[in-house]
């Protein structure tokens, strides 16, 4: 029996039980992989405290990107056999289809190939990253190389890849991190300026860098009060992408009118807005197939567990010491 990952309570870390459980058949439109690797994402904690976008049914799987090779297809699944190489595209409940374990079902439209140049570990370390990048970047923010985009939580998975996708749109890219140990990390990813927060302005250096302009597009995940130094190193017309809210304060009603004598845009958005539209998933998936093939666009990978380690691998993410992606191998 394969060895999976639930939960029968949320809470911390110590809730996640690793469970030897019958071998399931995947469904009509369903395809089950034997997994080799695992990629761990914020939400997935979020979801384990029950502050997720949906709630957790006890007990409850997880997890959203796993890596490994198809060994059973269901009924009118085409396109995909058994024996392929594949890994899973968050676009699906991650409670109903969970990822972590030895084996997992997944819808078979949320499963797709990746380059033959990356190991099973960075096959589990692209899509959440890169399509949530992708989304607010490209397809709705058109980065071009006259643009300045201002990254923060830069060391983040999703914060490097936002780095690497920016620089493919030629965008100047500001990346921030909050102390300074992470500064030369994030120059060698990619950026081309760094503002660490703990002892720089934000607003004040941002402006220098842009000879008072400001960000054209900022990509940020933290929300509460940064939000103000966020308005104040905005150019005008600019948008805020907010994807996250790592901030435990709110962010102060004042700071409207800030956004309005520049005419800012702040938007909240997530990944599910460009997966759940054929036509955007579509176009995502090849751009990120695109890039990761010719070397633009390549995972980095800080820190691997094994499955019996899923706590501590869940601890340390929490921690946030992390310089990439923290990935479980099966």
């Amino acid at each position: 029996m394969p060895k999976i990952v639930r939960f029968h309570e949320t809470g911390d870390a110590n809730v996640l039980k690793i469970e030897d459980l019958p071998l399931s058949e995947p469904g009509a439109g369903e395809v089950r992989l034997k997994v080799e690797a695992i990629g761990l994402n914020r939400a997935e904690v979020m979801f384990r405290n029950g502050q997720y976008l949906e709630a957790p049914i006890f007990p409850s799987r997880l997890g959203y990107e796993a890596a490994g090779i198809v060994d059973a297809v269901g009924a009118d699944v085409k396109d995909i056999q058994v024996g392929d190489r594949v890994s899973s595209i968050p676009a699906f409940s991650i409670g109903q289809y969970g990822v972590y374990g030895e084996s997992a079902i997944v819808p078979a439209y949320a499963v797709a190939s990746y380059p033959d140049n990356l190991s099973a570990a960075e096959g589990a370390s692209i899509w959440m990253q890169y399509f949530t990048a992708y989304g607010a970047l490209v397809e709705f923010g058109q980065l071009s190389s006259s643009d300045t985009a201002l990254i923060t939580a830069a060391s983040s998975s999703v914060g490097l890849a936002a780095i690497q996708v920016a620089k493919a749109s030629g965008a100047f890219t500001i990346a921030t991190t909050r102390t300074a140990d992470k500064k030369q990390f994030l120059l060698d990813a990619g950026a081309d300026a760094v503002i660490v927060t703990d002892s720089e302005n934000l607003s004040e250096r941002v402006m220098a860098l842009t000879d008072g302009k400001g960000a054209n597009l900022i990509f940020d995940p933290i929300g509460g009060p940064i939000v103000e130094s966020l308005i104040a190193s905005a150019a005008a017309g600019g948008t805020i992408y907010e994807y996250g809210a790592l901030s435990p304060e709110p962010t102060s009603t004042h700071l409207f009118l800030n956004m309005a004598m520049k005419g800012l845009s702040i938007r909240a958005y997530t990944l599910f807005e460009i997966v759940q539209q054929p036509e955007r998933f579509a176009r995502g998936k090849q751009y990120i197939y695109d890039g990761l093939k010719s070397g633009a666009l390549k995972p980095i990978i800080d820190r691997s567990f094994t499955l019996d380690d899923i706590v501590a691998a869940h601890q340390y993410m929490e921690s946030n010491q992390q310089k990439g992606k923290i990935v479980v191998t099966v």
